[in-house]
């Protein structure tokens, strides 16, 4: 995730930063202005005093209406998917303070402490990494453990599998009580929930049909936009459908990057970070 001030506009506005859509789709840019002027060249060299294409600029202002009111739809459901995210990834740091303060005053050793402390922390990287599709163990931010968890299949939940036999043994040995013992039961509770939600946002893109006619709308919207504007503008039309492009195809990147907010993008939530901020919650609160 980009850290910036977002009061310092001349920073925007003179720099490139390698996530500016412009620097994304520059190819698409040039083909659109070929494409527009190739469009322009022969309406100007065979249709000159064609009358229908006159008035077209009625119609391209009413599709541009509808095509606005589009991305907006489209761009407020990927930032409701991003801060849905953003909003459970805060549920687990304060669930895992929580869990972190109970267990780290049950009067049981410093190697039950240490491995408690451990499954919670892995239970948190696995989740990130499961998110990413990728493996725990290739994670080169994972924190050094003493000891020897080994997990296989949904790693998170064989994690917090074994947190919850850890607990399970505490009660038996009636080391805590059953109040104690739900108290805890409903910290974890929380965390596989809010494992569940970033799932749920992962697993359920935008439907197809509907990112599809998106990108086909604009595409003929900005190709055949020269049409209209050739009697006013002349070649100078194709530089209005390059921007045109420009702006509409920017909203659509911006909101395929963030509708799923677990990558690794500049853009994507900041879980390798949050991850670490709970590992060394865990280590300040069990202290050891």
């Amino acid at each position: 995730m980009i850290n910036y001030n977002p009061k310092n506009w001349l920073s925007f506005i003179f720099s490139f930063h390698k996530s500016d859509t412009a620097r994304m789709m520059w190819k698409e840019l040039v083909y659109i202005s070929l494409l527009s002027i190739l469009i322009a060249y022969i309406e100007i060299a065979f249709f000159p005093e064609a009358v229908f294409l006159k008035n077209l600029t009625v119609v391209y202002s009413l599709l541009g209406f509808v095509i606005s009111l589009l991305l907006v739809f489209r761009t407020n459901t990927a930032y409701d998917r991003w801060w849905e995210g953003r909003k459970a990834w805060g549920s687990i740091v304060n669930d895992t303070r929580s869990l972190s303060a109970k267990l780290s005053v049950l009067g049981i050793s410093n190697e039950q402490k240490v491995l408690l402390k451990e499954l919670i922390t892995l239970f948190v990287f696995a989740m990130k990494n499961h998110l990413r599709d990728n493996a725990l163990e290739s994670d080169p931010e994972l924190p050094k453990y003493q000891n020897d968890v080994v997990v296989d299949g949904h790693q998170p939940l064989a994690i917090q599998q074994k947190l919850r036999s850890e607990i399970q043994t505490l009660l038996d040995g009636q080391i805590i009580s059953h109040e104690i013992w739900l108290a805890i039961q409903k910290d974890i509770d929380s965390l596989v929930a809010s494992l569940g939600a970033c799932e749920r946002i992962k697993n359920t893109p935008i439907p197809f049909s509907y990112s599809l006619f998106i990108k086909k709308f604009i595409f003929i919207y900005v190709l055949t936009m020269p049409l209209a504007f050739v009697p006013l503008f002349g070649y100078f039309s194709a530089f209005i459908s390059t921007f045109v492009f420009y702006a509409l195809v920017s909203m659509e990147l911006l909101a395929e990057e963030i509708e799923d907010p677990f990558g690794s993008d500049e853009n994507d939530l900041p879980t390798d970070q949050i991850c670490m901020t709970i590992h060394q919650n865990c280590q300040q609160i069990f202290g050891v």
